[in-house]
């Protein structure tokens, strides 16, 4: 291969391949057309003397050799990315770009609304896009460059990941005002251990497993109780409770803010339960990009404000 004449604008074409696993994902990524991104995998193949990738099924799978030449490639392109941003100040107010954060529909509820009223008065250029967290894929996401922030609960992450600590989120028990079950209870008291554990219960739960965080506190005390449905959303949660005798343990905040709104009467937990700490995480590579920082800094302040 002649270097001198290789057109280094076949890595970013071959980074896409990487990421997306088709040429045709592969070029939405890129702004270009299918067969362009065909044709330039061709003149790859051709320079480097390799087949680069072999179908299987629907995917494009990367040769040996290739795999070998993913993460160098990621690597020179970002390195070349921060040499070439230019050092001009960040003005939000003239600011275009969009920002991808990957959470749970509570933020839906306690972030979205606030977040999209100062974009509109600071940034007003800037989009913002909420897309669902996938359990165990965080991570991935933000090397996939398919978020650009997570918000998580507190866990190990691989070092290349940065991450701030935003808020405590302890548990509160909900339950519709007119459930014969809490017949008797004052709003805002302790919920008492047998009514808790007699009363049948909703889980927000992604996967569908029937137990969390609110079991294992349970056992500590030796009780159990009966989740009788899983929902995958917050706010599922908060309307089958709404509309039947359900109960259910959600984050404080979500609780006081759909209280009045849903008919709910709000209870402390019966039992102690470790309050998770929520935490944004997102990857080293745009700990200085500006806009991604700025967005950053916005969102935590935010958030911030919803510490107990």
């Amino acid at each position: 291969m002649n270097f001198a004449t290789f057109d280094l604008n076949l890595l970013r074409v071959l980074d896409a391949v990487f990421q997306e696993g088709s040429t045709v994902k592969a070029a939405d990524r890129l702004g270009l057309s299918q067969s362009a991104v065909s044709g330039n995998l061709s003149r790859l193949r051709h320079a480097l003397g390799d087949p680069l990738f072999v179908r299987q099924g629907n995917r494009l799978v990367a040769t040996d050799y290739a795999a070998g030449l993913r993460d160098p490639v990621r690597q020179q392109l970002e390195q070349i990315e921060i040499m070439l941003s230019p050092a001009v100040q960040f003005d939000p107010a003239t600011a275009q770009g969009s920002f991808r954060i990957a959470a749970s529909d509570f933020f839906a509820e306690l972030l979205m609304p606030r977040l999209g009223a100062l974009l509109q008065r600071e940034a007003p250029g800037i989009r913002t896009q909420l897309v669902d967290l996938v359990p165990r894929d965080y991570v991935a996401s933000l090397e996939r460059r398919n978020a650009d922030l997570a918000l998580i609960p507190e866990t190990v992450l691989p070092d290349w990941v940065m991450h701030e600590r935003l808020f405590g989120s302890p548990f509160h028990v909900i339950a519709r005002n007119k459930n014969p079950g809490i017949a008797g209870l004052k709003g805002g008291q302790v919920m008492p251990l047998d009514v808790f554990c007699a009363l049948h219960h909703v889980l927000f739960s992604p996967e569908g497993n029937f137990a969390a965080m609110g079991d294992a506190a349970l056992a500590r005390v030796g009780r159990r109780r009966h989740v009788a449905m899983t929902v995958p959303v917050f706010s599922g949660v908060c309307r089958a409770v709404r509309e039947s005798d359900l109960v259910a343990l959600v984050p404080a905040q979500l609780a006081a803010d759909v209280a009045d709104t849903f008919g709910l009467q709000v209870f402390k937990p019966p039992m102690p339960i470790d309050p998770p700490s929520i935490i944004g995480i997102w990857h080293r590579r745009s700990d200085n990009t500006p806009l991604a920082a700025w967005v950053r800094n916005q969102v935590f302040a935010l958030l911030r404000a919803l510490d107990l």
